[in-house]
């Protein structure tokens, strides 16, 4: 029995360890992609602001909030997964926690505002929302601000009553993660709670899904159009608001993807019978995977990035090449 629970465990610790390994290639990829494109963004508006693109202030949110989300939900997983069990009070385990949820949400607010103003960026501008159309840039601002102040809002209720796990082998709490957990004891705050994130989301994702239809009718129309005129090629090919609504609905349709996968595993870990690593591992990963991803398709839409140059094997230089 003794020998059976050792290779047990050897093989638990073993399975972490290649997830760890995982883990950490998939932060440092996606962190290192969203840091990338909001140094971009960041330099075309401090220095080249004639170069400057309409969503640039939203794609620079998003990809902060990506860099915030996978840094502060990944670094704590990866430790875990090599072993390490390092004290943390619960000051940082408010901290940790309340900017990644934070940012989590800002990133859901970005993804759904890019897709509502490409929407309106390629519609009809005989219709009667070309008032909107023609005014939509003065908006981005305000509509950020308002995503940062209503999630910080939304989630200082949960982070007040965040602690320190002392106790390894207590996982009782509401919400658990590596080296943290939060208690509630009042179910009616805790029904309150879920309730106001489950109808952010839900007028969110409705928002995103009724963008993205009327995108695909666009696209769809313009392409029965230039095929009426025998210029589809020619058009499809040279049409930058084209090539950014594809970039766009390939972003929402990973989005809705990775958010309904990561709700179905979160709810049936909670309400499964016991707490499955493996379970929360595999969720832990897809949680992880847009933020992750969304750089890397945003950069195939992105001509200013035209050149990566590395000198010397120590020393190394990215330019950007602003057309």
């Amino acid at each position: 029995m003794a020998g059976t629970s050792r290779r047990d465990r050897h093989s638990m610790i073993s399975r972490d360890t290649t997830f760890g390994v995982f883990l950490t290639i998939q932060t440092g990829a996606g962190f290192l992609g969203n840091c990338l494109l909001f140094t971009l963004y960041m330099y075309t508006f401090f220095a080249l602001p004639h170069k400057k693109k309409p969503a640039d202030g939203i794609l620079a949110h998003l990809t902060l909030a990506n860099s915030l989300t996978i840094l502060f939900r990944g670094v704590p997983n990866i430790v875990r997964s090599f072993g390490m069990r390092p004290k943390i009070s619960d000051t940082e385990c408010k901290l940790v926690l309340y900017i990644h949820r934070v940012t989590r949400g800002i990133s859901l607010y970005t993804t759904s505002l890019q897709s509502s103003f490409q929407a309106v960026t390629i519609a009809i501008s005989s219709c009667k929302w070309a008032w909107l159309k023609n005014n939509i840039s003065t908006f981005i601002q305000p509509s950020m601000f308002f995503c940062w102040i209503i999630n910080m809002v939304m989630y200082s209720e949960i982070i007040l009553k965040i602690e320190a796990i002392r106790n390894t082998s207590d996982v009782t709490s509401w919400y658990y993660r590596p080296f943290c957990k939060v208690r509630v004891p009042d179910h009616q705050v805790a029904m309150a709670v879920h309730s106001s994130m489950i109808i952010q989301d839900s007028l969110v994702l409705s928002l995103m899904a009724c963008s993205s239809i009327y995108m695909v009718t666009v696209l769809t129309k313009h392409h029965r159009t230039a095929q009426s005129i025998r210029s589809s090629a020619r058009c499809s090919g040279s049409s930058p608001e084209r090539k950014a609504t594809q970039v766009i609905l390939t972003l929402v349709c990973c989005f809705i993807f990775f958010y309904w996968t990561d709700s179905f595993l979160t709810a049936y870990s909670h309400f499964g019978s016991k707490l499955n690593w493996q379970l929360g591992n595999i969720n832990i990963f897809i949680t992880s995977c847009y933020p992750t991803i969304c750089p890397f398709i945003l950069m195939k839409n992105e001509n200013r990035i035209s050149r990566v140059n590395f000198f010397n094997s120590s020393r190394t230089r990215i330019f950007f090449s602003l057309k």
